[in-house]
């Protein structure tokens, strides 16, 4: 593809979702050259992500045109939209001729149960790896996952790589090294603690708490 060639991404928002999990790859998309974005929800009504931000769509489902690529996060609230009949008949309906199915975090799980990752390798969230297996899904640990037409990101941070992904995928090397330099998108955490992997079985598991409800303040005392 050339950067001359427009690329319609819709964006699925939804509430509770996690606000880094599309912001990320957003910030990255939004400078691909000829990009038509759509922010997508079931109403044009406000929504609050799970860490209080307000995100308002711009288009619904049923307004929505014919995407080249469709993206959705994960979030703390995902669990009560997840099942949500109009949420997933929406993304059968785009995965049936979008170009590119894609997700970032949890966001796996409503193409999963969409059945649009059955027979795919797929990242999420580390958290949400056994679910997603239950779905069918051959799971993978990597930060980003390229399977034929299916572009997933692992937790939250790695949508920026996933959005990186899809710019060179669709505009080619040289773009996605410029939005990469101008987003001086040159990582280097204070922790090298960003996988279960690397953080060790201690951290996991107060880790796990703080998922269930238990304030990081509880933890770290």
């Amino acid at each position: 593809m050339t950067g001359s060639q427009k690329h319609i991404i819709g964006m699925v928002f939804y509430p509770g979702m996690t606000a880094l999990d599309m912001v990320g790859p957003h910030q990255v998309f939004s400078a691909l050259p000829g990009v038509q974005i759509y922010r997508l929800w079931k109403t044009l009504d406000p929504i609050k992500t799970d860490d209080g931000m307000v995100i308002l769509p711009d288009t619904t489902f049923e307004n929505c045109p014919p995407l080249d690529a469709i993206c959705v996060g994960g979030g703390l609230g995902q669990a009560a939209v997840v099942d949500d009949p109009e949420t997933l008949d929406f993304f059968r309906k785009q995965g049936s001729t979008a170009k590119f199915i894609t997700s970032v975090c949890g966001g796996s799980e409503f193409l999963a149960k969409a059945g649009l990752l059955q027979g795919y390798r797929a990242a999420t969230h580390w958290t949400a790896r056994e679910q997603l297996a239950k779905l069918g899904v051959e799971v993978s640990i990597d930060r980003v996952v390229v399977d034929r037409n299916r572009i997933t990101g692992g937790g939250v941070t790695a949508g920026i790589d996933f959005g990186l992904t899809i710019a060179n995928i669709l505009c080619g090397e040289e773009v996605a090294k410029i939005i990469q330099l101008l987003m001086e998108y040159n990582p280097a955490p204070p922790f090298d603690v960003g996988s279960p992997e690397k953080a060790g079985a201690e951290l996991v598991a107060k880790a796990m708490l703080f998922v269930q409800g238990i304030s990081t303040l509880e933890l770290a005392k």
